[in-house]
């Protein structure tokens, strides 16, 4: 990695760090607690933003999909493979989050709702994709089923955000993006903290990005050497 690089990848780690130190002070200071639901309707500053960049992850995972089927070139399985790794993480805080959030509002851990079972399926269908993935060599066949795995995975995410509309759900529709408008019905505050905690993930995920891209080429690197040594002897 040249010097330029890694001082762009430091300045982006230390911005990510800076943006969820502002985070966390507006969410735990800044904002005022929600009437309705009290201090727990905070965990919806990791819920939200988390579900959002889940959903960024796997619409990477497709798009590099399609690119990785159509040219078969390893760079697109390698950010396929990094961003699935990173949308099933964001996938868990969400599946974490939830229930944690639903405990003291709905009386319970979890409920059998349209949402709820689309969002596991989902998680289940990324955590089956890396199952598949890390048993695959670079170009082998098991690299392109993971790749139409990742594709028919993202299907998924439309269900998911329109089935709070399509049928009556224990999951509150949503909030921030509405036929009302951006962030109708809440607090201007709370917006803003939504904001800033979302500009915080989204600046996780391409830290993440760039380091989970960065260790697989290296992988690469060195199966290239073994190769390389092995034959030349």
């Amino acid at each position: 990695m040249s010097e330029e690089a890694k001082q762009s990848s430091s300045i982006l780690i230390w911005l990510t760090a800076l943006a969820f130190l502002i985070g966390m002070a507006a969410i735990f200071i800044y904002v005022p607690t929600e009437q309705m639901e009290g201090a727990v309707q905070r965990i919806m500053y990791f819920h939200i933003p988390a579900a959002w960049l889940a959903f960024f992850s796997f619409f990477i995972v497709f798009i590099c999909s399609i690119l990785f089927l159509w040219k078969k070139e390893r760079e697109w399985d390698i950010y396929a493979l990094a961003s699935a790794e990173i949308g099933v993480i964001f996938c868990s805080l969400v599946l974490i989050t939830g229930p944690i959030w639903a405990r003291p509002i709905w009386g319970a851990w979890w409920v059998w709702d349209a949402r709820l079972t689309s969002t596991l399926i989902l998680w289940l269908i990324y955590v089956s994709y890396l199952m598949l993935r890390y048993q695959t060599e670079a170009g082998s066949m098991r690299a392109r089923f993971a790749a139409v795995l990742g594709i028919i995975g993202f299907l998924d995410i439309p269900f998911i955000h329109f089935s709070v509309l399509w049928w009556r759900t224990f999951h509150p529709p949503p909030k921030m993006i509405s036929p009302e408008g951006l962030g109708a019905g809440m607090d201007t505050s709370m917006v803003a903290t939504l904001m800033l905690s979302l500009g915080a993930f989204t600046l996780l995920y391409f830290v993440l990005m760039g380091q989970r891209i960065k260790v697989e080429t290296m992988k690469d690197e060195v199966e290239q050497l073994k190769k390389d040594h092995l034959y030349s002897n």
